[in-house]
This record gives structure tokens, C-alpha cells and sequence, in this order.
């Protein structure tokens, strides 16, 4: 996309320096295109709208630049249109340099800043000062319950802007900000001083037997799980990322250094249901691997009963311990130096997160493109854009949508591609990779689900070297199937991911819904994995042994 604040700040000089140090070949694409970046998104607007002040350079006669601050109550800057700003000029020091030096000069330059989330916008444009008779712009800008007396109006009909990116910003944070953050912490240190000590003991108490209770259970339930209790992790911090997902911080106890991890791994969590039920859930690790001193997961509430989930939204408290074996990764990075295309649908960003994390550290050229249903519902994005600014696309469904078979068309002939995300994001990725004719090797996938919720059919599953056969209802998998019969089968994600449930077909016909198994493993060596596979045929006859 061409860019018309390069059109205007890349003069010849500029470009001569840009030649020198080595920076020119990154910013020649915006000069070439169609559109000019010089009409604001919403996204522009509400980050305007939500600033308590900005800089403006203006140049006076005698070819001097000035930079002057202008300040006000949060949205004293209003948004007229797609390219024109407002803001009433409040009383200052009467020195006027600004006001006089836009009589000579209508060309400017402003600054927004965003200090805490490490965000700034730049803005070119052309200032004009309202007539005093011009009482219908005059009410526009006019701020509601501030005390300042207004002397004039300025207008800035916006030439170009560009985002900068956030190295070297300092964040910083008013008095309101620091006031908003500690005050959930002042009420709960009220709250527990009001707590007495007979009360504090019947909770410790209470608390010391459903610990108990639960680490008897948790015993009874792991001679199923593959892998046994390695970590014991103390939630450290929660984040809401948006509305039905909360980022949750993991430390050891004692705050020694985690395990490593490589990106794409993930925790399995020991989640204890309210119908006393122990349950696995995976959450994808998706901090940066370089970091030792804690994890972070991100977890999506499906806002169903029983849900793990659910009950992670509702109990998991800071200080809360939890049980997780070490990391596993089912969904490595490559290791030589060919490039990475990262595709994330959604919740499917956790992964793909960490991955993109590596890739930045040992400087691999990769891409992320990242879609999700609105802006506000795509966790991480901010953060994810400031860091990864011209290394990411965003697709939010209700304006931009994510093309696949564009995407994966145009990608490096050697590009690997590692998508995480829904059932559809998933398919729509494979189908692409098949009609290209790309390698499925280098195509690698992680499910947020496990795929396959309706059965096209019930089947039978004889046992080889057995007379037992086992129905496997509609809605019913082959792995729930084997457990529910007592038969004790290892198993470990429940999303075809890991290989640990896979069982050898001798007789039938197999319907693969797996991310794990290669083609000379269902063909040639007729294995399936029986957490998400089925039998196209009416019955199948398996052998349970590991490959």
C-alpha cells in the first residue's frame, strides 16, 4: 500500500540517508500502490479521542522549527471526519508563538501519545484557525466541564499519518491511571483485615481438606493420563484480554526458574470439576520462550456447564497453586533458516504467539496473519501489533477477510506454514496446501478443538486376539469408547496432535482426523488415532499396540 506520509516526510535527502544506513530496501513498498494513507480508521479516531494531550511542531518565519504541548481533559481532540481533527486552544502563557507562526505557516506536525501501552501517532496535516462567527464548529469543540477559559479553535485537516513503533518508549502513568490500577488492591486489603482470625483458621482448615481430598482424587484418575504431576504452579497474575478470554501468569512457588519451553508447546492442567470429575485440559505456553520466570496461558471460556474452562474463569484466583505436567510440543518450529508464514484463527493465536516470539529472536523472516470476528475480541492484538508491527496482518472478519489460498500463493516457495485455529480455518488451509501442490510437511497445524463433533455414523470395534466387541456411539469417540469398556488405553491431548492414543488398524475402513500422522503411517502402516478417527466402514478391527 502506498503511504502519503512517506510521499511527504522521504524527501531525496532522506532516502540518501535511509540508502547509507542500510534501511531503504524496508520502506520502498510505500511508495508504490494506489491508496494514501492520509484517512483515519476507527482505530485512529478512538485513539485520538482517548489522548489528554499532544505535540505540535509548527515553523516560524525565520525557518525555525517549535514544538508546543497542548493538553486538556481526555477527548478534548475531536474527530470531525475521516481527515480533519479539532481542539479548542485553552489559555497558556500569552506568549502565542504557535498561533502566530500558523498565520505564516499553515504545515504541522503532531504527536499522540499513549504512554502506558507504548503506542504513538504521528500526524501530518494543515491548521486553520475557526472564525470566531463559525458557531456550529465552534460547538463541536467545545469541552463540557473544564474550567480553562478558551481563546480560539484550530482545525487540522490530516495530509498523512503513520504509527510508530514502540522501541525506546518509557511508559508512564497518571495519577488517575495508578489510582485505577491499585484500587482493586486497596478494597481487597480492606476486606481481609476485616477478616478475624477464628475465621481465617476455619478457612485454612477447609481449605487444607478439599486439598486433600482433591490430591486423593487426582491419584485415583492418573493411571489413565499419559505423563504424572511434574509442576506445581502458583498463578502470579490475571489478565482480561477481552471479553471471554483471560490471560493467566504461572510461577513456581518459590520463583526459581521454570523449565525451558520451545515455541508451540503447551501445559496440561489438572482442572477439577464441581461434580468432583479430574480433568486434562492443553493450554498453549504463549510467552516469550526466551522468559524463565514465568508462563502465561490464555484461556477461552465456552460459558458452558462443566466446562474446564468455565471453571478456570471462576476459580482460578491470584495465589491460586496448580498442577501441570512439564511442557510437551506437538507443534514444533522448524530449525534451519527457510522462512515461516504463521496463520491464527482466533484463540489459535496462543501458539502461534510464542512462535512468532522465536522467530523475532533468532531473526527468521515469518509473517503472522492473525484474524478474529471484531477488533475488541482478538486477544493479544495490540501487543502483538506494537511488537511485531510490519511482520503482522490483521483481520478482523467484520471489515478484512483473511484469504488463505492468497496468502499461502504468494508466500516464499520454501515458506513452512504453522496454522492454529478453528475446524474451518484448519480445512480451508489444507485444501490450499493441496490444490498448490505444497508439501505437507510444510504444513504444520494445531486445532483449538478437537474437530470431528458429529460422527457420520455408529461403528463396532473388534478387538484383535479378543472375542470383545466394543459399540461406538454417533457421538461417542473410539478413544471414550475404549476407556468406558475398561479398556486401558494411554491418551494424553484428545485433539489428534500427539500420537499417544494411536492404535493399529488390521480390518476396516479408517476416516483420519488427526494433525500428526503422515501418509506412509494410515496407509502403510494402518495406524489411527482413536481420539478423533473414525471408521467410514461399519466396523473395524484394531490391535492395541504402540507404533
Amino acid at each position: 500500500m502506498a503511504h502519503k506520509y512517506a510521499e511527504i516526510v522521504f524527501t531525496d535527502k532522506v532516502k540518501q540517508v535511509q540508502a547509507e544506513q542500510g534501511s531503504r530496501s524496508n520502506y520502498t513498498s510505500m511508495e508504490h500502490g494506489e491508496d494514501y494513507n492520509f484517512l483515519m480508521s476507527l482505530e485512529e479516531a478512538a485513539f485520538i479521542e482517548s489522548r489528554d494531550s499532544f505535540y505540535v511542531a509548527s515553523v516560524s518565519e525565520t525557518c525555525w522549527p517549535y514544538v508546543q504541548h497542548r493538553g486538556g481533559p481526555a477527548g478534548f481532540v475531536k474527530v470531525l471526519d475521516a481527515s480533519t481533527i479539532g481542539f479548542a486552544d485553552f489559555t497558556g502563557n500569552r506568549q502565542y508563538v504557535s498561533t502566530g507562526n500558523f498565520r505564516t505557516n499553515n504545515r504541522v506536525a503532531l504527536f499522540f501519545m499513549d504512554y502506558p501501552n507504548r503506542r504513538r501517532l504521528k500526524m501530518m496535516g494543515l491548521v486553520e484557525q475557526v472564525r470566531e462567527d463559525d458557531w456550529n464548529t465552534q460547538a463541536k469543540l467545545e469541552v463540557e466541564g473544564y474550567g480553562a477559559r478558551v481563546e480560539r479553535a484550530f482545525l487540522i485537516h490530516i495530509q498523512a499519518f503513520d504509527w510508530n513503533c514502540p522501541q525506546h518508549i518509557t511508559p508512564r502513568y497518571t495519577e488517575h491511571e495508578i489510582e485505577q490500577q491499585i484500587a482493586p488492591l486497596l478494597e481487597e486489603n480492606r476486606q481481609l483485615k476485616i477478616l478475624q482470625k477464628e475465621q481465617l483458621q476455619i478457612l485454612q482448615k477447609e481449605m487444607f481438606t478439599a486439598s486433600m481430598a482433591r490430591q486423593e482424587h487426582l491419584k485415583k484418575k492418573s493411571h489413565q493420563m499419559v505423563g504424572s504431576v511434574q509442576l506445581s504452579l502458583t498463578i502470579s497474575g490475571i489478565r482480561q484480554l477481552c471479553r471471554n478470554v483471560r490471560a493467566y501468569e504461572l510461577k513456581t512457588f518459590d520463583s526459581v526458574a521454570l523449565p525451558e519451553f520451545e515455541a508451540g508447546a503447551h501445559l496440561k492442567i489438572k482442572v477439577p470439576l464441581d461434580n468432583g470429575d479430574l480433568v486434562i485440559r492443553h493450554y498453549s505456553i504463549c510467552s516469550n520462550p526466551q522468559r524463565r520466570d514465568i508462563y502465561e496461558i490464555a484461556v477461552l471460556d465456552t460459558e458452558t456447564e462443566q466446562s474446564a474452562s468455565t471453571v478456570i474463569h471462576e476459580t482460578f484466583a491470584l495465589g491460586a497453586q496448580i498442577q501441570s505436567d512439564l511442557p510437551e510440543n506437538y507443534f514444533s518450529l522448524h530449525k534451519d533458516s527457510r522462512p515461516a508464514v504463521l496463520i491464527a484463527g482466533g484463540i489459535g493465536i496462543t501458539p502461534i504467539m510464542s512462535m512468532a516470539h522465536a522467530l523475532l529472536t533468532r531473526g527468521s523472516h515469518f509473517h503472522l496473519h492473525y484474524a478474529g470476528r471484531t477488533l475488541k475480541d482478538m486477544p493479544f492484538r495490540a501487543e502483538l501489533e506494537q511488537t511485531f508491527s510490519d511482520q503482522i496482518t490483521i483481520y478482523p472478519s467484520e471489515h478484512r477477510k483473511l484469504d488463505v489460498m492468497q496468502i499461502m500463493q504468494t508466500s516464499p516457495a520454501d515458506a513452512v506454514f504453522y496454522v492454529c485455529g478453528p475446524n474451518s480455518l484448519i480445512n480451508a488451509v489444507r485444501d490450499s496446501a493441496r490444490i498448490l501442490g505444497i508439501d505437507e510437511n510444510r504444513v504444520q497445524l494445531e486445532r483449538f478443538d478437537a474437530g470431528n463433533k458429529k460422527a457420520l455414523h455408529p461403528f463396532a470395534v473388534h478387538l484383535d486376539n479378543s472375542e470383545k466387541v466394543i459399540h461406538v456411539s454417533e457421538t461417542q469417540s473410539l478413544l471414550d469408547a475404549l476407556l468406558a469398556e475398561g479398556v486401558n488405553v494411554p491418551f494424553s491431548c484428545k485433539a489428534g496432535a500427539c500420537k499417544s492414543c494411536v492404535v493399529r488398524v488390521l480390518e476396516g475402513d479408517v476416516d483420519h482426523h488427526d494433525n500428526c500422522l503422515t501418509n506412509t503411517e494410515r496407509t502403510e502402516q494402518s495406524l489411527m488415532c482413536a481420539c478423533v478417527s473414525r471408521a467410514r466402514s461399519d466396523s473395524l478391527m484394531i490391535e492395541l499396540k504402540q507404533p
